[in-house]
């Protein structure tokens, strides 16, 4: 990790948006006061497993993967994350202790908020405590719901189900490098890499996407989305 970058500007701060329109201005300065944001190379851990939750973590910018380790060096990936989302929320106040771990994906910008300071905010103020609990239900949600999704899919649903995720929610674009290898595919869907690198090179001898090495061009997306919903 880089060195931690300098505190927010209270009156640019995203989270004012998210959350702390529902707390006075001193609260607000008090977070801003103790907020450090803090730079991640692309591959460095961000959060370990098994290590002591001591900040409440917002992504600001990049995109990570939240994954809970395996043996054999195999391990699931829970969900990815990108700009906005909360990447220490699921275990904040759960435990004491990481149930995950968090890697960048791509070279990324974490806000860091003390937890304690974040507890004191939630006792004193019902609306933030409400706030937070829509958002750890709304992440909660979608895991689930997104897990549910892929179970019901074979092999050619999923692999398709990722690449519109990177496309459509991610990048905004059909042309686009994975963030993820083949292997990392594998373990967000629950199949093996053979299986993934398989599917990826039927769907482009049925013309369906390109590929050039980590990126990906979609070129036939109605077929795509046809093979990921009822795939």
């Amino acid at each position: 990790m880089e060195e931690a970058l300098n505190k927010c500007d209270c009156e640019k701060c995203d989270l004012k948006e998210l959350f702390f329109q529902n707390i006075d201005d001193e609260l607000i300065e008090l977070v801003c006061n103790t907020k450090v944001e803090s730079p991640f190379r692309q591959g460095e851990v961000i959060l370990e497993e098994g290590k002591p939750i001591e900040s409440f973590i917002y992504l600001k910018s990049g995109l990570v993967k939240l994954f809970k380790s395996g043996v054999d060096e195999k391990g699931q990936i829970i969900m990815i994350a990108k700009p906005f989302d909360f990447v220490s929320l699921l275990s904040v106040f759960s435990d004491d202790k990481y149930n995950y771990s968090v890697t960048a994906l791509e070279d990324s910008v974490t806000c860091n908020i003390k937890l304690d300071d974040i507890k004191k905010m939630i006792h004193t103020n019902g609306d933030f405590a409400l706030s937070i609990m829509k958002k750890m239900s709304s992440v909660s949600d979608m895991i689930i719901l997104e897990s549910l999704s892929l179970r019901r899919k074979n092999i050619h649903g999923r692999v398709a189900y990722i690449l519109l995720f990177f496309a459509d929610q991610i990048y905004e674009t059909d042309y686009f490098e994975l963030p993820l290898n083949r292997r990392e595919i594998a373990e967000f869907i629950g199949k093996t890499t053979e299986n993934v690198i398989r599917t990826l090179s039927e769907f482009r001898k049925d013309g369906i996407i390109k590929i050039f090495g980590k990126s990906i061009e979609i070129i036939d997306k109605e077929k795509l989305k046809q093979v990921s919903d009822f795939g």
